[in-house]
């Protein structure tokens, strides 16, 4: 097994001092031209990498940002965990990807491993993490930041869409297309985008002085939201219109209410999502849903991750980025609507 190439020998064969290999291989460094590319060169030729690892226990930066996520089936995380990771390495960090289980309890075992990585931060997704674990990550000097997902506490950083207002758009979609039998399919219940979705929707149905006819939970999975659409529409006085949480659940449902019920979408049953992902589109279910514009969520995750690693005595912040309502065919449209 050949020995690893050192900065030091690529320092000899450029002619220049090991610092300014260091300082090339550094993101940000100020280095000329010249030198760059005499490093570079020299680099090339003895097959030199630099040691991230190594670098770090000097820093005291890994330049790692530990992301956290319980399940990928729904197809908006492995979308933002892609651009999560576009984003960070832009800035001169990686990520390190552990998966969790849903509760907050199996999170904040993964969160502990994730501390002996020396991880310079760590993004939550779609998890829920204690307030006494976020605290301790705080003190210990790793900044947390929670994506999809918040705590019912104000001393945490994290970045959501407008749930609430997302519910409440929906149920004024329905209520102007006069639905009058209106249900409700949603998550897991530990979640805060769960609730905060159901919170808005129940709302917006009593402003428009409507009853929910019909509730269920899929806990985000295809087998529950089927489950629920079966249980919901075995009965005399089937729904009219369903707002199903997450789009991933949305598709089992209409697959449901087509495939088993002989139903027609929309003119037997309004079908109406979240999130907004890319087989929303598609000409099978051409959904109507609340689109999560996960571009800005993730410049939003970045930022605050950032500055809270510069700045760790900085306020926590919770930002709700606007979510609109995208009208496709699988709602009925109400005459002359306009979001």
């Amino acid at each position: 097994m050949a020995d690893r190439v050192t900065s030091l020998q690529v320092a000899q064969l450029a002619g220049v001092s090991q610092s300014a290999v260091s300082r090339v291989f550094t993101k940000g460094a100020s280095v000329s031209p010249k030198t760059a590319l005499k490093v570079r060169q020299a680099a090339l030729e003895l097959g030199y990498r630099p040691n991230v690892l190594a670098r770090s226990l000097i820093t005291g930066k890994s330049r790692i940002i530990g992301l956290i996520v319980a399940y990928l089936d729904n197809y908006f995380y492995p979308l933002a965990l892609e651009k999560l990771s576009n984003s960070l390495q832009s800035e001169g960090y990686h990520i390190l990807v552990f998966m969790a289980s849903n509760d907050t309890q199996s999170t904040d075992q993964v969160i502990e491993e994730l501390l002996d990585y020396q991880v310079d931060g760590i993004i939550t997704a779609s998890v829920g993490i204690s307030s006494d674990l976020t605290a301790r990550c705080e003190a210990a000097g790793v900044p947390v930041v929670l994506f999809n997902r918040s705590l019912d506490t104000s001393d945490h950083s994290a970045v959501t869409s407008n749930n609430f207002a997302g519910g409440r758009s929906v149920a004024a979609f329905f209520a102007a297309a006069g639905h009058q039998r209106i249900a409700y399919i949603g998550g897991w219940e530990g979640a805060s985008t769960q609730r905060e979705r159901e919170a808005g929707f129940r709302d917006g149905l009593i402003q428009a002085g409507l009853p929910l006819a019909a509730h269920g939970l899929g806990q985000f999975t295809v087998e529950g939201a089927k489950e629920a659409a079966r249980q919901m529409f075995d009965c005399p006085t089937p729904p009219d219109a369903v707002f199903v949480a997450t789009d991933h659940m949305a598709f089992a449902v209409m697959d449901v209410v087509r495939s088993e019920l002989g139903l027609r979408v929309p003119e037997d049953v309004s079908v109406v999502g979240y999130d907004d992902v890319p087989p929303a589109a598609w000409a099978a279910y051409d959904l109507t849903t609340v689109r999560q514009r996960a571009n800005v969520m993730v410049e939003e995750t970045v930022s605050l991750m950032l500055d809270k690693i510069s700045n760790p005595a900085s306020e926590p912040r919770h930002i709700k980025v606007d979510s609109p309502l995208v009208i496709r065919s699988s709602a009925k449209i109400p005459e002359g609507w306009t979001p």
